[in-house]
């Protein structure tokens, strides 16, 4: 069943450190193979706060997108991710195609 990172950019603190974040995170991504499905793009806040902008990655399972989560190059990452903005991040099961 598939599965999904959300991430939602609430603030940028730091700029420089969101560029470090970003080509760490890029780089992250060799060997799992995550489908962005949504990447910073137009975006409407229908309810609830606001935000800068998200992502939602797509992945084969919970485990998978765990796996990529905690692995230590997107952990690497994640420190500037942490330095430069606020963010929401979940992991959220998909629904399996009948």
């Amino acid at each position: 069943m598939p599965a999904y990172i959300v991430l939602t950019r609430e603030h940028t603190h730091d700029s420089e450190e969101m560029q470090r974040y970003s080509e760490k995170a890029k780089a992250a991504r060799e060997g799992h193979d995550p489908q962005p499905l949504a990447f910073y793009g137009d975006f409407e806040v229908l309810e609830g706060s606001a935000m800068e902008g998200a992502v939602i990655l797509r992945f084969p399972d919970m485990a998978a997108a765990r796996a990529w989560y905690e692995s230590p190059a997107y952990q690497e990452a994640r420190k500037h991710r942490f330095l430069g903005a606020d963010y929401r991040v979940f992991l959220v099961d998909g629904i399996e195609k009948a």
